[in-house]
């Protein structure tokens, strides 16, 4: 009897051993240290690529913090940037042989996986051709995030975005439209395209009525980013009049300069027609322009402070909003335009939508907000509740995942 108990404890030791082994060898995987290569525009050049990366690999570097991120930034060749020492790499945009020359580093590196941020116009070449130099050439896992999908691209356009979706192992789409835009309209393998949520900071949810700056008790509207004709800044403008009718006090705040590429081209043109209208229309006391580019906190504090949150852009093909992402996590009454981030982001009562180009929907909008405390905050409570499930440590741990599992298949 004690010989039989004695085998059957050691096969049922040796069967524990066993599983311990294989949720040892789980979690191994799991917590296995990647090496990644950023390719993307960088601080602190000014776009929301640079800024997207930055915030990105800060998060992943908490969660991977055995191998910090490294980057190979895409400089413009204008303007002397002093990067930090993160960017390991400079590519030139404009110059093809400095792509060749880019991967000679990949290849030489110890990194797993490489992550190319995507934006049309920001590599050299007709549609950025000019990355297909760097990419056929280097021997590592790619992963591909696609920050605009045109809905009605050019045939060359169409063609860039197949084409590195063929040469990625793996691309993401910030929203479940843009996946399936990808695969209805690009026809691109369901199986190579993840969805991950654009990031933002994990905060408190904002409470506009504290700490008001010198805004004291007005109602504040708030638009913010590098400011260019397709973010619809008149059409606000134009609903001013309106509002000011039952809310004299309304103050519509502009955050952010003007953007780089629309600088050197026309200087301030837009800025000023805006200027110029507000006058025109006698609201220019209930407009407020802060032409600087914002850091991240400077622009979380206009977040907590404003009202309600504006989109009006007039791109029906935006599929990313960085700011409409950030307003949402901070638990802000949105109103935006009917381009498809905004769409998805603002359905089921997070938001309201408005037709494009209408001052007089945005108008009523507002007051539909500012009339109904009860509304601001079913609006701000759905907000939040989403942007929570946005903060940068659980997309960057999606992200994390998705390079561990690219790196894995190259084994």
């Amino acid at each position: 009897m004690l010989s039989w108990v004695k085998i059957k404890l050691e096969q049922f030791m040796q069967g524990q051993n066993y599983n311990m082994s294989k949720i040892n060898q789980i979690l191994d995987t799991q917590q296995s240290i990647v090496r990644t290569i950023f390719v993307s525009s960088y601080i602190p050049r000014k776009c929301g690529l640079a800024t997207f990366t930055k915030d990105l690999t800060n998060a992943l570097n908490d969660l991977n913090s055995e191998s910090l991120a490294e980057i190979i930034a895409i400089n413009d060749g204008e303007a002397d940037l002093e990067y930090p020492w993160e960017v390991k790499y400079k590519i030139h945009q404009n110059k093809y042989d400095s792509y060749y020359q880019a991967a000679e580093y990949v290849n030489q590196s110890s990194a797993d996986v490489v992550c190319l941020q995507h934006e049309f116009g920001l590599f050299g070449g007709e549609a950025g051709e000019y990355i297909f130099a760097f990419l056929r050439n280097i021997n590592k896992p790619i992963v591909t995030i696609f920050h605009t999908i045109l809905a009605k691209p050019s045939d060359i356009q169409r063609s860039t975005l197949q084409r590195l979706a063929e040469i990625s192992d793996s691309v993401v789409a910030m929203i479940p439209d843009a996946k399936e835009r990808l695969e209805r309209d690009y026809n691109i393998d369901r199986d190579k395209v993840v969805t991950i949520h654009h990031g933002v900071s994990d905060q408190k949810k904002a409470n506009s009525q504290t700490n008001r700056l010198n805004w004291k008790e007005r109602p504040v509207l708030l638009l913010s980013g590098l400011i260019s004709q397709n973010k619809g800044v008149e059409y606000v403008i134009e609903a001013l009049p309106r509002i000011a009718e039952e809310f004299p006090e309304i103050l519509f705040v502009i955050a952010g300069q003007t953007h780089p590429e629309i600088l050197k081209k026309e200087g301030e043109k837009y800025r000023n027609s805006l200027k110029k209208l507000a006058v025109a229309l006698g609201v220019d006391k209930n407009v407020k322009f802060i032409n600087k580019y914002l850091e991240l906190q400077e622009l979380l504090t206009l977040y907590e402070k404003c009202d309600i949150y504006l989109t009006p852009h007039t791109d029906p093909q935006q599929i990313t909003s960085g700011t409409l992402a950030y307003a949402l996590g901070m638990g802000k009454a949105c109103i935006s335009t009917d381009y498809p981030y905004a769409r998805e982001m603002l359905a089921n009562n997070r938001g309201i939508i408005v037709d494009f180009n209408n001052s007089e929907q945005i108008a009523e909008a507002v007051l539909k907000i500012l009339r109904n405390p009860i509304l601001k905050a079913q609006l701000e409570e759905e907000a939040y509740v989403l942007g929570r499930k946005m903060r940068w440590p659980r997309v960057a741990e999606r992200y994390l995942n998705l390079f561990r599992y690219v790196s894995s298949q190259k084994e």
